[in-house]
């Protein structure tokens, strides 16, 4: 017998350890402790999922523009379901791809080569059926018809449509898991939600677009069409902001004048808002008038434009320039300017020198305080120069003082001197993808002198 009450005999206690190891070896417990471990894994697993699953909304929901926005789609299901390829088709009315989106393949050559893919093998059986589609066996099955020459080869397939409204806007394609198994009811679950979290941004970005697109109609619609000028050469151009609001209060003006003049004008309105717009036209017309009715000198358009200002009930603020071009083509033509607080105009000569003319005096802006003086300013302009009147979206950016972006916009106006008008208009705008400002310019370009 054992000192210790509790505890078994040798004989008895190596019954009971046969007993509980029989077959396996492995107890009640251990099983019991593994199946808890599983799920823990399980769980854990699926935490992070749903994390990475939530970052890739997030990420998918931070742009406007919509081709960005499938791009992000495309990157994020690769990435969740850790997949070697991504496409995803754009679907057009009719049902067929109008566009096509990949990640992991150089999408650009195989369009080049072979053009969008046709709406029929396994693409056509999910635009046909859209519901998620799992192949683990691509070359065995009698639907993957279709697929050009460099085309990847390709093993296993997960697709979920996009729905968007219930209407199907496209489907998302992936291929191939990198870890080598076939794709899994966790896959497609995965997925599945992606797409229907992403189509609430598809929707959102096709709404700003349209958004997007009505502001800079309605916006160009109130600038005016010119008038020939000739033998002056006047372009002009429009550009909105970047980022919506794009309603904007930049606008240009020019016309003849009775006495002879030619009339030019470029301002901006304060703020960029639904205000901002409408109240920019009023000031043109306003501007037109008073032009048209005493042909006087630009300080004494302007004076009378911001005291009839005053009658408004809420008078906005704005920035503008008003040139008058006085001269005969025989004789050589000159500039007489008043300058309400806005950057300056930049004369470009046919040898390739910019001047910015910025006298030491000048007003202040519209709508502030009517009576203060304007002064007048002179300046001959040299056969062929070219007048650039334009509004601070063109040279101001949040990472760049507007000094420095005053210098950079005549350094690259002073290369294209002799390049032909609208042509120096398309580069100078085109020198950034976009602008955080709208921009309004225009470029006035003297004659030669008679031989």
């Amino acid at each position: 017998m054992s000192d210790d009450p509790w505890r078994p005999e040798p004989e008895e206690a190596a019954g009971h350890g046969d007993a509980a190891v029989q077959g396996s070896g492995r107890t009640p417990g251990d099983e019991a402790f593994e199946e808890l471990s599983a799920q823990i894994r399980q769980l854990s697993l699926d935490r992070r999922r749903l994390h990475r699953l939530l970052d890739a909304v997030v990420a998918i929901s931070a742009d406007m523009d919509t081709r960005t926005v499938l791009r992000h789609l495309v990157q994020a299901g690769t990435d969740l379901v850790a997949a070697r390829y991504g496409a995803l088709g754009v679907l057009g009315e009719g049902g067929e791809i109008v566009d096509l989106i990949t990640v992991g393949v150089d999408g650009e050559r195989l369009l080049a080569e072979s053009g969008l893919p046709q709406s029929h093998g396994l693409l056509g059986r999910l635009i046909e059926e859209p519901k998620a589609l799992r192949v683990d066996d691509i070359a065995a099955d009698p639907h993957a018809v279709g697929f050009p020459d460099g085309h990847p080869v390709m093993t296993t397939l997960l697709g979920v449509p996009l729905t968007v409204r219930d209407t199907v806007y496209g489907n998302l394609y992936l291929a191939d898991k990198e870890d080598g198994t076939p794709f899994a009811d966790a896959d497609e679950t995965l997925l599945t939600a992606l797409a229907s979290a992403a189509s609430v941004s598809i929707e959102n970005s096709r709404l700003y677009g349209r958004l997007k697109r009505a502001a800079e109609q309605f916006q160009r619609r109130l600038l005016p069409v010119l008038p020939d000028l000739s033998p002056l050469r006047v372009e002009v151009r429009y550009e909105p902001a970047s980022e919506l609001p794009h309603l904007g209060g930049d606008w240009y003006d020019a016309l003849g004048l009775p006495d002879g003049a030619v009339l030019v004008v470029v301002g901006d309105v304060t703020g960029h808002d639904v205000e901002a717009a409408p109240m920019m036209g009023q000031i043109r017309n306003m501007l037109r008038a008073l032009a048209f009715d005493r042909c006087g000198p630009p300080s004494m358009i302007v004076d009378r434009l911001d005291r009839a200002l005053t009658a408004l009930t809420d008078p906005p603020a704005a920035t503008l320039i008003v040139a008058r071009i006085e001269g005969q083509p025989d004789a050589g033509y000159a500039l007489r300017w008043t300058n309400a607080g806005h950057p300056p105009p930049l004369l470009i000569t046919a040898e390739g020198t910019a001047q910015c003319l910025a006298p030491d005096t000048h007003g202040i802006p519209v709508g502030v305080e009517p009576g203060l003086p304007r002064p007048d300013h002179w300046q001959p302009l040299p056969p062929e120069s070219t007048l650039l009147l334009f509004t601070d979206g063109l040279i101001e950016r949040r990472d760049r003082d507007i000094d420095a972006g005053l210098r950079d916009l005549a350094d690259h106006a002073a290369a294209l001197a002799s390049a032909p008008l609208d042509a120096l208009c398309d580069a100078l705008l085109g020198r950034q993808d976009g602008y955080d400002d709208d921009v309004a310019l225009l470029a006035l370009r003297v004659p030669r002198l008679p031989d």
